[in-house]
């Protein structure tokens, strides 16, 4: 289990690097207005607009960086700096969580595959918290309960389930950004260096999905080679 820490380490710094670089564009790209002088609100009730949507609501959420789409309320939630900014890093933002409620109006295989994962990738990341908590507190009383090679395939196969969740979540960040930069950029909505700045934005908040698929696969990996080599 050591070699888990290790690689949990050097992917958390990893993710922190990335975390400050994202927050770091953010900010800079935040104090940069746009042209247009829309507000993100703005943005995206007209991205919606235009794709003939108008079922979903456009709210402000506490916090920052906590935009996200929900599918099951149907809202797109925006935090107060990219609800009210008139900036590229508010375009970037409003109009890539839009591009989910675009992906969901027109039932996009890998958001739907993603949304049939979520419930068994909860109850996979439950059990690994079981697993960690159990092994800290109790590890004797767990390998002596149970044989050690029927945990390791019980880790397997949530790492897979998770594994597999990670990875098809990328497909559909990358869409969301592609639809959202596609449309910013025909309707006007940014000029031609607006653009590289949202699109650079948009690239590294995608960064820290690709560094937790990179560390969820190699943690699988660790895994299977450890159980692999006790049948040897």
């Amino acid at each position: 289990m050591i070699g888990v820490y290790i690689i949990g380490g050097i992917m958390f710094v990893i993710s922190l690097v990335i975390s400050k670089r994202l927050k770091n564009k953010f900010k800079k790209y935040s104090q940069i207005g746009l042209r247009s002088d829309l507000s993100g609100k703005e943005i995206a009730e007209k991205m919606l607009l235009d794709h003939g949507i108008f079922d979903v609501k456009v709210l402000s959420v506490q916090g920052r960086l906590t935009d996200h789409y929900n599918p099951v309320k149907k809202t797109v939630n925006l935090s107060p700096e990219v609800y009210q900014g008139r900036n590229a890093a508010a375009a970037a933002v409003a109009s890539h969580e839009c591009g989910h409620a675009v992906q969901h109006a027109s039932a996009y295989s890998f958001l739907q595959l993603r949304t049939a994962l979520v419930p068994i990738q909860n109850i996979s990341g439950k059990i690994m918290n079981i697993i960690v908590m159990v092994s800290i507190f109790g590890g004797a009383f767990l390998f002596e309960a149970f044989p050690y090679d029927n945990i390791l395939l019980l880790i397997i196969a949530c790492y897979s389930i998770m594994t597999l969740f990670t990875f098809v979540t990328l497909p559909v960040e990358f869409d969301a950004s592609r639809r959202a930069l596609t449309w910013i950029n025909r309707q006007g909505i940014v000029t031609s260096q607006e653009h590289a700045m949202a699109k650079d934005a948009l690239w590294w908040a995608a960064m820290t999905y690709v560094i937790v698929a990179i560390g969820s696969l190699v943690t699988l990996l660790y895994f299977i080679a450890m159980f692999m080599g006790r049948r040897d």
